[in-house]
């Protein structure tokens, strides 16, 4: 048991190492063509899709993410039949961000485009264009390229507006115009500094970002959702009995210790079991999807709002006592380590009423997080915090007399964690009410909902408000003095937010500003540049540093970071006065004046739009290709420090921006 215990361990700290890679490649698709018939060409565009990304599909709206198209190059004697098409099983949901339905593809996605051959010489070239995000990141809109060519096409042309097109009367249409990039850069000024590869000087920096830090904070996030549990009525008077039965079933307290521990080690793994039960449940897509799915946010809305009508008093969610009984006959008729795991298994059981409502919005909360480790993770760092009193008072006893006594006190912690759930359990139904276009939940609506239930506790603390199981207490403790007061200073907190105040401390729980129908807030940044080359040009005369922001029309997190972190007054500052902010939108379909041939890992590729030229650069000088991506860079292109992706830490990003204006200086 303790082999694998630290098996588990050494496999969960090496999914918290970060990772150096960027270069990203979630999607693989294939081109083929087949004839099937002397006028037709069907071109079948097959594509696999890691866990965790999907691909966009052709009906989606205008200014949402990138759709799937279909484009041509050069075409003679071939047009195209009807549009393209998306096969497949594929998921419209409601995107919060861009307020629209969008459909896409998970694991698996195929397009097919019918082509109508008009003559008996016939030549196209082309490709499929697709967009492709998961929760973190979204990739440049990326090309599928494909080329057929013939002789054996019809002898007499095909009939167009009713009328017969001789042989001779058709023409090549050629629309390609290209150019290298070498030969464009003196017509556009690009200067060759600004291009050269900066990848290694990037890697100097420390870059402390990763992809799997999230999985600290669901591992804190776990135990402090044990600690609280430990502090319920359910949980806490079983210490001192349960220490005490381990403490004396040995003749010798060594192995009293050593069964203390095996205890709290059955109490991990049962509860990590749990973890990963609900993991296989959903599995990676599943998980991915809980964050916008209607269904399931409002089951979880409807769950939490059971639970806190439990913790608040209302009724008391027990499982059947034969259950318990069974178990812990067992675990007395039973002898060595399994005993010990039966002891375990009815502590779960036995607290279940009280550990059922902080496991529950625990799970809800980090399965809504698209990572599937969450579960097992939260559920590691409950039990630790669960299970440690145990272990630590067999080792000190002694600790037991001076811990304080369960009493009135804990019909607190249940009546306050009530009022918590009952004000999460409001997360999830803005999501389901953002994906219908209900409108019964914008954010002045929320807000006003959580400054009401927030206002409540702090009234509750402080005494004025009574459920069922408090006492008639005549004075309120100096505890619960500052607690209430807290809870009324945060309601408060939360006021200036139903004029529009962005309110950070709860960005990622409320709906978003666009859903506010009276909103006062002015201080939106953006880029003095969309343009790399007459961005750097103008940092040059100013003497300024530059934020490359390689962002994305389609990506939903690039308008997140813009939300949160850039219109923070310290961050906009910087933005404003101190940097010169270009963002290079890696998705833009403007067409180039010319097309620019350039040579990619060994392979010759056209850029034809201004994204593919945007997306091209953070390739080839920055070695990443998701966005967001931020460099800080000097005049002449050489990176300032470290390459910032999504996260919405303030402070983080403030530290990134200081530390990128001081090496400037130096």
């Amino acid at each position: 048991m303790t082999k694998r215990l630290i098996l588990t361990v050494l496999l969960i700290l090496t999914a918290l190492l970060p990772s150096n890679a960027q270069l990203q490649d979630p999607v693989h698709f294939s081109a083929t063509t087949k004839r099937v018939s002397p006028t037709s060409i069907v071109i079948t565009f097959k594509g696999n899709i890691d866990a965790g990304w999907h691909v966009y599909s052709t009906n989606i709206g205008a200014g949402g993410p990138t759709p799937a198209t279909f484009h041509f190059d050069k075409q003679q004697n071939v047009e195209t039949d009807g549009p393209l098409q998306a096969l497949g099983a594929a998921k419209t949901v409601m995107d919060p961000v861009f307020n629209m339905k969008v459909t896409y593809f998970e694991g698996h996605a195929t397009f097919v485009q019918k082509l109508k051959i008009t003559a008996k010489d016939f030549s196209a070239k082309g490709y499929l264009e697709y967009g492709s995000c998961n929760d973190q990141n979204c990739m440049p809109p990326t090309q599928v390229e494909f080329s057929v060519k013939g002789s054996d096409g019809p002898t007499i042309a095909i009939k167009k507006d009713s009328q017969v097109i001789p042989q001779t009367a058709t023409t090549t249409i050629d629309t390609t115009k290209t150019a290298t990039l070498a030969a464009a850069k003196p017509n556009k000024n690009l200067q060759a500094q600004w291009w050269q590869p900066s990848i290694k000087q990037l890697q100097t920096f420390d870059n402390t970002q990763s992809s799997h830090k999230g999985l600290l904070a669901i591992f804190i996030l776990g135990f402090l959702g044990g600690l609280l549990a430990l502090l319920t009525p359910c949980v806490w008077p079983i210490i001192p009995m349960t220490v005490s039965f381990f403490i004396h079933r040995a003749d010798n307290r060594r192995r009293a210790i050593r069964e203390s521990f095996l205890y709290g080690i059955s109490i991990v793994v049962i509860y990590m079991a749990l973890g990963l039960f609900i993991t296989l449940l959903f599995g990676v897509n599943k998980l991915n999807d809980l964050s916008t799915n209607a269904f399931f946010n409002i089951f979880f809305f409807l769950l939490l709002l059971i639970f806190a009508a439990s913790f608040l008093g209302g009724f008391e969610i027990t499982l059947p006592a034969r259950w318990n009984n069974k178990v812990n006959n067992k675990a007395e008729t039973t002898t060595g380590l399994l005993s010990i795991f039966l002891m375990a298994f009815t502590l779960v059981l036995v607290s279940f009423s009280c550990t059922s409502p902080i496991i529950g919005l625990l799970l809800v909360e980090v399965s809504t997080m698209g990572n599937i480790l969450s579960p097992t993770i939260g559920m590691l760092g409950f039990a630790i915090a669960l299970a440690l009193p145990f272990t630590l008072f067999a080792l000190f006893p002694t600790w037991l007399k001076k811990a304080p006594k369960s009493g009135a006190w804990m019909n607190v912690v249940k009546v306050t964690l009530g009022f918590i759930e009952l004000a999460f359990s409001l997360k999830f139904l803005s999501v389901a009410d953002l994906a219908y276009n209900w409108h019964i939940l914008d954010r002045e609506t929320f807000l006003s909902l959580w400054i009401v239930i927030f206002a409540l506790l702090g009234i509750y603390l402080l005494g004025k408000l009574k459920f069922p199981g408090d006492e008639n207490n005549t004075h309120t403790s100096i505890p619960r003095f500052f607690l209430g007061l807290l809870s009324l200073a945060f309601a408060l907190y939360m006021v200036p937010g139903l004029w529009g105040a962005p309110l950070k401390a709860i960005s990622a729980f409320s709906p978003p500003l666009y859903t506010q129908d009276f909103n006062l807030y002015q201080h939106q940044v953006e880029a003095a540049f969309t343009d790399y080359e007459s961005g750097m040009s103008y940092a040059k005369t100013t003497g300024k540093p530059v934020l490359l922001d390689f962002t994305g029309k389609g990506c939903v997190n690039c308008r997140k970071m813009e939300n949160a972190v850039w219109g923070d007054p310290a961050i906009s500052k910087y933005l404003k006065q101190d940097f010169v902010l270009i963002s290079l939108y890696c998705d833009d379909k403007t067409p180039l004046p010319e097309y620019l041939e350039i040579k990619e890992n060994n392979k010759q590729r056209t850029l034809r739009t201004v994204g593919d030229k945007w997306s091209y650069l953070q390739r080839h000088k920055f070695g990443a290709n998701a966005q967001p991506f931020y460099v800080p860079v000097d005049n002449n292109g050489n990176p300032l420090n470290h390459s910032y992706a999504y996260d919405e830490n303030i402070s983080h990003f403030q530290n990134f921006l200081q530390t990128a204006l001081e090496n400037f200086h130096k």
